[in-house]
């Protein structure tokens, strides 16, 4: 990962846009130690698929976990094929 400022950002602009497309990670260093981090969309789009696996899992952990205490809805095929057309 890179630290840059945001000056040196804004001076060079095209380099770090293309060491980003390059995979490398930028560090942009703010006053106060709100710094931003430059990634490329298709490391962001991993990172987005991995946090909503993540919330998927933890889904299923809790339906686990209701199912195994018997909290659970039964319907029959027929109400199930009642609602499939409702």
């Amino acid at each position: 990962m890179i630290a840059i400022k945001t000056a040196d950002l804004t001076q060079n602009f095209r380099e770090f846009a293309d060491l980003v497309i390059g995979g490398e990670n930028i560090l942009i260093s703010r006053p106060g130690n709100e710094n931003l981090v430059v990634i490329s969309e298709k490391e962001y789009n991993e990172l987005d698929r991995m946090r909503q696996n993540a919330l998927y899992l933890t889904k299923l952990d809790e339906s686990l976990k209701q199912a195994k205490k018997g909290e659970v809805v039964k319907y029959t095929k027929k109400q199930m094929k009642a609602m499939e057309t409702a």
